[in-house]
């Protein structure tokens, strides 16, 4: 069948509908990584270590539908404006975001065996950062399933919020040590924890860049600053 702009357009629909099943995969997956890790939980661990398998089996269904579709267009001299490329292009851009949060959730999963036979468990500071990560990770799906700029944007502004609760999960594992209160090995998977949480917020907040490019054509330039949306020429039809 030849390509036109409808079909691509309805082919289009499927990719992204895939991809906002595999968001909630993942989201899902994150939140019981951070739980086999709140309860010690070597069982529920294991669940999400294997969940990644699925991850990474859509990530490369996804894909593989993403460049025969654009192998499509090409061979059949399909003629499309820039919108629909640019939903393509984020749609593999997303997909790609979200197979490596489904890494990270596996590596919190992998801290469990840790925790087993201690007394210690996640402290408070830990909890809120993790909370924060999961609402950021909610937002970032739900702002790419509605094409949500205002949204995205707020997603953007929580980077510092949890760079914050990072910091203060550190400090918070610094003074047990201090205080003999925390094994070093206990301490050292906390600390791993808290970057591997800064890790999937970095990845929500390029997703939300992706979003802000489907909907203006603005790419994000990194300053000395801060991030600075940049608009793009318009492209000759």
């Amino acid at each position: 069948m030849t390509t036109t702009p409808e079909s691509f357009k309805r082919r289009l629909g499927q990719l992204k509908a895939d991809l906002v099943q595999q968001s909630e995969r993942v989201l899902a997956m994150l939140s019981a990584a951070y739980e086999s890790v709140f309860d010690a939980d070597n069982e529920g661990a294991e669940r999400v270590i294997k969940q990644d398998d699925v991850i990474d089996r859509v990530d490369v269904d996804i894909e593989r539908a993403a460049v025969t579709l654009l192998t499509d267009v090409a061979n059949d001299a399909c003629s499309l404006s820039a919108e629909p490329l640019r939903e393509l292009l984020t749609i593999v851009k997303v997909n790609n975001e979200l197979e490596r949060i489904g890494d990270r959730a596996v590596s919190i999963a992998l801290l469990v065996p840790v925790l087993e036979g201690s007394n210690e468990r996640l402290p408070d500071t830990g909890r809120v950062l993790a909370s924060s990560v999961i609402g950021v990770l909610r937002d970032t799906n739900r702002c790419f399933d509605r094409a949500d700029r205002e949204l995205a944007r707020v997603v953007l502004r929580t980077e510092h919020t949890v760079e914050e609760f990072k910091k203060a999960l550190v400090a918070d594992i610094q003074q047990r040590l201090v205080d003999r209160s925390i094994s070093p090995d206990l301490a050292l998977a906390f600390q791993q924890l808290a970057t591997y949480s800064e890790s999937v917020a970095d990845h929500c907040s390029n997703t939300a860049r992706q979003v802000i490019y489907l909907g203006t054509g603005a790419v994000f330039r990194h300053t000395d600053a801060d991030w600075e949306e940049v608009e793009l020429p318009p492209t000759d039809s």
